[in-house]
């Protein structure tokens, strides 16, 4: 995936910047149950932030910018989370 396919995934919610979940895991090459069931299994091995169900409102003000998003409610993990989890 390039850098730009990336960016464009990452989107500002509750003051952070996060990837959702499917697109984290099209990143990962995996699928979307699959990575939240390797979180959900380490999940010791993850700041308490690192994952966030959105709202309803939030999900409907996010598909409302974004056309190419599904009516579910998806997991959200942040971008702080994700580089901290990394390290």
């Amino acid at each position: 995936m390039k850098l730009q396919e990336i960016q464009n995934r990452i989107y500002e919610l509750r003051g952070q910047k996060v990837m959702l979940d499917f697109d984290l895991a099209e990143l990962y090459l995996v699928e979307t149950r699959v990575l939240k069931q390797a979180v959900r299994r380490n999940i010791e091995r993850f700041l308490k932030d690192f994952m966030f169900q959105l709202n309803k409102k939030e999900w409907k003000e996010l598909i409302t910018t974004c056309d190419n998003l599904t009516k579910n409610l998806k997991f959200s993990p942040s971008m702080h989370s994700l580089l901290q989890s990394k390290e």
